[in-house]
């Protein structure tokens, strides 16, 4: 299908500057669907195909078409009854995240950051000093905002696959995952300061912000958690606390346990171990802690599904 579509009015058009192209059909009677050739029938736009990624499962409830990447999407929301799942695993896990590591089990176990951004970091760099000395909005610039868009696009696919190849292993192996409540928008604040009172280390603090956005936590957390309910699992948030400066032997907090990024040292009782890790361990300590005291429903993390879902499930237009 062509990357471009004709002009559609519907109901609820989304114009706002800065956002993606999209419009939406809210009711169930201005579409219709074709699962068998792949075909999707939209109001003034007649039939056309799409790449059925999914089998769409329900009554399909509203559709939502959006441009991104150069590249169009329809995005089916669907109702349908599930009974209550029941998860196929009885394992708790503690996770810790990181930079050097993205993700340390408290079993030991742990995998390797993904790192998209500073894989294409420098392509980008490129891509955008060439944009920087195009005349704006003429042809040229336009095709070198292309480029520049298709690599963001292929920055943010890469991530979101990995995030959800790791979350939804995670999810299927562990009944119940705790994970650190991290405040992420806080860690990845400009260490620039201000004019009167100006920072320092500005330089390492933003390569250090870039690391930080480039593992995608919240997105991580975000798809760990409505997987979990999904199977009938549960995510526990803890405290981030001194959970990397805590011996999880006996219990002392000091700041020189960590003599080094990636090894803890207890200086009161000589426990020594991988940093991550016991973070880890930590974690899932805290977890059981908020278990004991039955804490957890309170944390507003953990919650059961009613017998009714909404799906959402995306679609690629061809």
């Amino acid at each position: 299908m062509p990357t471009s579509l004709p002009s559609v009015r519907t109901s609820r058009v989304s114009r706002k500057k800065g956002q993606h192209d999209s419009f939406r059909y809210p009711d169930a009677k201005q579409f219709k669907i074709d699962q068998a050739n792949s075909r999707i029938f939209l109001p003034k736009l007649g039939w056309m195909r799409y790449r059925n990624s999914r089998n769409i499962l329900g009554q399909a409830r509203n559709i939502t078409v959006s441009a991104n990447g150069g590249k169009w999407y329809v995005s089916i929301q669907t109702e349908r009854e599930v009974g209550q799942p029941v998860h196929p695993a009885s394992s708790i896990v503690g996770i810790d995240v990181g930079i050097t590591r993205f993700a340390t089990m408290s079993d030991g176990s742990y995998i390797e950051p993904l790192n998209t951004f500073r894989k294409h970091q420098q392509k980008l760099t490129r891509y955008q000093r060439a944009l920087s000395r195009k005349t704006k909005f003429s042809n040229n610039w336009k095709k070198a905002k292309a480029k520049v868009q298709k690599i963001h696009t292929r920055i943010a696919n890469v991530r979101r696959d990995f995030l959800h190849k790791t979350t939804t292993t995670l999810s299927k192996n562990h009944a119940m995952v705790c994970i650190e409540d991290l405040q992420i928008r806080n860690m990845s604040k400009s260490a620039a300061g201000s004019s009167d009172s100006p920072g320092r280390s500005v330089k390492a603090k933003a390569g250090l912000n870039r690391s930080i956005l480039d593992q995608g936590w919240y997105e991580f957390r975000r798809q760990l958690e409505y997987k979990q309910v999904w199977l009938g699992g549960d995510v526990l948030v803890v405290p981030a606390r001194n959970t990397s400066r805590t011996c999880p032997a006996c219990g002392h907090v000091s700041a020189d346990n960590r003599p080094t990024q990636a090894r803890f040292a207890c200086v009161d009782c000589g426990y020594e171990n991988n940093a991550d890790r016991v973070g880890a361990i930590n974690v899932l300590e805290r977890g059981h802690r908020l278990l004991a005291c039955g804490e957890w429903a309170q944390s507003g993390r953990s919650v059961k599904q009613e017998p009714t879902e909404a799906t959402t499930q995306g679609l690629a237009l061809e």
